[in-house]
């Protein structure tokens, strides 16, 4: 926080920062420069890695133009498809405004790569909430349960990773396709890292060389050097409301893989014969290209909000997960305070220092997809955009909110003051 005199803590204590909080919080921005050091030669290296793969693309002003109708011949399509396969270090990608989030392009991936009678595994333990439907944990119409693919579960160690021993009880001859979720969902797991997902993906491989391994990259691109893509995954899954969104994408997911399972998902998500020759762009291309070129910083800043709010809510004595001395492999930042009042004043802090909606207040409700009634505060530009500065959390033991976003650093840092001080004034807390 920089000296009062330079009318910082003013503008500050007008956003109505208190003293007390802005106080409290300076000696641990202090003790995190050099952890944010390095964080943006992490940036930068991912950068550069950017620029390349838009260069290799031949990314030209002309891809910029999109396409409507069919979208026959869209060379701005096809360019940033090329990009996203080179920077993820697959063969192919499908990058598409008709995947609508996450969950559906999770759910495209497994359902063009699986067929009635395989079965799927997840290595990595129960799948985030969502996927649960999807995969017909809980029944749900479409599911692949109803299409006769089964489902196996390698639950992680005692210490939330990935256990060899789980994942070759599991293994089968109907083994077609295995799972591995990067992000920690609402669990209480590490987030895996690349170096994990490499190690597990080799071990696979040993037992069944021809599976599919599929990683759901959901909050983890570009926290990073490497992509799972180069430790072996046959695809990686997204949103571009996410990470690789940039906070400028306004819908849309990608797909990146080989070129077998790219070419599936194109064939499940348009239509037999037609695969990836169709998708009109619109005017999206633009924001996409940027989105993604701005992707790495954005990507460093929700991460530097993310140890922040750690270095924050564990000084005040709350479980944080990860820890704030932990490396990150995600953006999303777990804080545990066994008390629904203060989950949701949480929430409430973060939606009061939101460029949009800063005057809605969130309350718990039911949610399409989640089985208990979820908290959820974003007042983003793109409607639900979790990459922007965000909060959610189901409202079940032990009243874990999940935070993560924010588009640059000072909002990131903003948001954070102002859930302490929703906090403080609520007598959640004290300082």
């Amino acid at each position: 926080m920089a000296d009062s005199n330079n009318g910082l803590n003013d503008q500050y204590m007008e956003m109505g920062i208190s003293n007390k909080v802005l106080d409290f919080a300076r000696p641990l921005l202090g003790d995190l420069r050099s952890r944010f050091e390095k964080i943006d030669e992490t940036a930068e290296y991912n950068q550069m890695r950017v620029i390349k793969a838009m260069q290799d693309a031949h990314v030209g002003e002309a891809c910029l133009l999109g396409t409507t109708g069919y979208g026959y011949d869209d060379i701005g399509r096809e360019g940033l498809e090329k990009t996203y396969a080179e920077f993820f270090r697959t063969e192919d990608a499908l990058v598409r405004p008709q995947i609508t989030c996450g969950t559906h392009a999770l759910a495209l991936a497994l359902m063009s790569n699986l067929r009635p009678g395989d079965e799927m595994m997840s290595a990595s333990g129960q799948p985030y909430d969502t996927l649960e439907e999807v995969i017909g944990i809980r029944p749900s119409k479409g599911s692949l349960a109803e299409y006769g693919i089964t489902y196996a579960q390698a639950d992680l160690d005692e210490n939330g990773h990935i256990c060899f021993d789980n994942i070759r009880k599991c293994m089968n001859e109907k083994t077609k396709l295995v799972e591995i979720q990067r992000s920690r969902g609402y669990l209480e797991r590490p987030t895996l890292s690349i170096k994990e997902i490499g190690e597990a993906i080799k071990f696979i491989r040993s037992l069944k060389p021809e599976v599919i391994i599929m990683v759901d990259n959901c909050y983890g691109e570009f926290t990073e050097r490497e992509e799972p893509g180069s430790v072996g995954a046959d695809m990686i899954v997204g949103s571009l409301i996410k990470n690789p969104g940039g906070g400028l994408a306004p819908t849309g997911g990608y797909i990146a893989g080989t070129k077998e399972c790219v070419e599936n998902a194109a064939f499940r998500l348009t239509s037999p014969g037609l695969g990836k020759e169709v998708g009109a762009s619109l005017g999206i291309l633009p924001s996409y290209y940027e989105g993604f070129f701005l992707a790495p910083v954005m990507t460093a800043a929700a991460i530097k909000g993310a140890i922040f709010a750690a270095a924050c809510y564990e000084k005040l004595g709350f479980e944080c997960f990860p820890r704030v001395a932990d490396e990150r492999h995600d953006i999303v930042q777990a804080i545990t305070f066994h008390n629904a009042d203060a989950e949701v004043a949480f929430a409430q802090g973060i939606q009061a220092a939101a460029p949009v909606d800063s005057f809605v207040t969130p309350y718990p409700d039911e949610m399409p997809g989640y089985d208990d009634q979820v908290v959820m505060a974003a007042g983003a530009f793109v409607s639900g955009s979790t990459v922007e500065l965000s909060a959610d959390g189901p409202m079940r033991e032990p009243y874990t909110v999940y935070f993560q976003g924010g588009l640059t650093w000072p909002h990131a840092k903003f948001g954070v003051l102002k859930t302490i001080q929703y906090l403080l004034d609520r007598k959640l807390i004290t300082i």
